[in-house]
């Protein structure tokens, strides 16, 4: 039986236009007009709802097994389900074992067995002594590796000298997959940290002034030196200082093979409007001042950084320290960095691009396509074409909500969106021709699964 999802706004890679989605079974079977629709096929009048490609997440810590009292597979997949997220490609830290071996991928695959409401697919370590691991990996079914050029702030993963580097990028080169780097060098922020050894560490200007740009921008020409000299496939995660957007520029203009990405966090939050305290909205790299994120949003626009995806890092409350009481204020030095917002990304991204006449294309390509790319899913997922899988989202352009714990799902209900007015709102997301979330309620049968090229 083939089903006709009807919609004055469906968001195809030719553009935005009224147009059935005919789906057959878990595949897009065309993109038509109403008049061509089949007599046989079963209607859904979406009306006004636009109708996107399901959003790939390549930046989740689900940190499942071993922190399940961080995050697992059944939370992290149905927060993303409820905020039109469809894939996520999880990162091989903060679960224990990390993902640096074949045998911790195996521990981890068997953990999300049965547990997912969308589907996955997993990112591996490159560590300080896993360089015989690298290809294994690979020909298991990891889709790129991540590393750490600082302290990664927990236990059971590595930060990567340039040394252990230099011997793991000939066997990243020869898999052909992605290194992605946690680009912040210690050198700058050991100095910041020690000229502010009197600082009140309560207090955000504290906490920037001591992760510097200066940071990311070493990080960030170092690797790309060695992209240079290794000719593997370099994707800078997270970026957060508009500084290092001239030198990244210059290696793709260059013919580098050079992606780069950004976050929610970073597009939404500006330095001056965060209170001291606020350890909820403490990540590294940290958000940087109104002008940097600005041009971060220029960047984008100018296809200088290619894609949005949420670094969704949750952790316990009293890991932010948000358990301590009105009496005490938060010290940021002493709260986990990271920031949950999967089922928020996509409502998060459309008010803020609503305000600057950036459109539902545009997101199309920077939270589904362009991520899809980078993890080798293009031809699965990411965009509405026929012979695609049929997944997608229902969402409400004109909805406005203030965000409660209940739009959050995942396992902690800590954020810093909290008490936010958003625009946009999901309300049924699609897997494969099935419907996984509809109005705040899921299917009550976790269907997703590994993707495994």
């Amino acid at each position: 039986m083939s089903h006709a999802f009807v919609s004055n706004c469906v968001v195809t890679p030719a553009g935005t236009r009224p147009a059935a989605l005919l789906v057959e079974g878990e595949r897009i079977r065309a993109i038509c007009n109403l008049s061509e629709v089949p007599a046989d096929a079963t209607l859904h009048d979406c009306g006004n709802l636009a109708i996107l490609p399901g959003l790939v997440d390549t930046h989740v810590h689900i940190n499942q097994p071993g922190r399940t009292e961080w995050e697992g597979f059944p939370t992290a997949t149905r927060a993303a389900a409820a905020g039109g997220i469809t894939t996520v490609v999880d990162m091989p830290l903060n679960c224990l074992p990390a993902t640096t071996t074949v045998a911790a991928l195996e521990a981890k695959r068997q953990s999300a067995h049965g547990q997912c409401f969308i589907d996955w697919a997993p990112w591996g370590g490159a560590v300080a002594d896993n360089q015989r691991d690298i290809l294994p990996l690979a020909r298991a079914g990891v889709r790129g590796y991540k590393c750490f050029l600082i302290h990664p702030g927990c236990e059971g993963f590595t930060m990567i000298d340039r040394r252990q580097l230099e011997a793991a990028l000939p066997h990243i080169a020869q898999s052909s997959l992605p290194l992605l780097v946690h680009a912040e060098l210690a050198g700058p922020i050991d100095r910041a940290t020690l000229a502010l050894a009197n600082a009140d560490r309560r207090r955000y200007s504290t906490y920037l002034s001591s992760r510097p740009d200066e940071a990311e921008l070493e990080a960030i020409r170092l690797m790309i030196g060695l992209c240079r000299r290794f000719n593997f496939r370099l994707h800078i995660v997270h970026l957060s200082t508009a500084l290092a957007l001239k030198d990244l520029r210059r290696a793709r203009d260059e013919g580098l093979p050079v992606t780069v990405e950004t976050c929610p966090h970073y597009l939404h939050f500006t330095a001056e409007e965060i209170p001291d305290g606020s350890t909820v909205h403490k990540c590294a790299p940290p958000i940087r001042n109104h002008a940097n994120r600005e041009a971060l949003w220029q960047a984008l626009a100018a296809g200088d950084i290619d894609m949005i995806v949420t670094d969704h890092s949750p952790c316990p409350p009293a890991m932010k320290s948000s358990d301590r009481g009105s009496a005490e204020t938060p010290r940021f030095d002493e709260a986990w960095g990271g920031i949950a917002s999967l089922s928020l990304a996509l409502p998060i991204i459309y008010t803020e691009c609503a305000a600057r006449g950036y459109t539902l294309d545009h997101i199309a390509r920077w939270m589904s396509s362009a991520p899809s790319a980078l993890a080798g899913l293009s031809h699965r997922t990411g965009s509405l074409e026929p012979g695609r899988e049929a997944t997608f989202v229902l969402f409400d352009t004109e909805a406005e909500f203030t965000v409660t714990p209940g739009h959050l799902h995942f396992h902690h209900p800590i954020s810093p969106y909290l008490g936010e007015t958003l625009r946009g709102q999901v309300r049924a997301t699609w897997l494969r021709g099935e419907r996984i979330f509809h109005e705040g309620s899921f299917t009550p049968n976790p269907t997703g699964r590994e993707i495994i090229i």
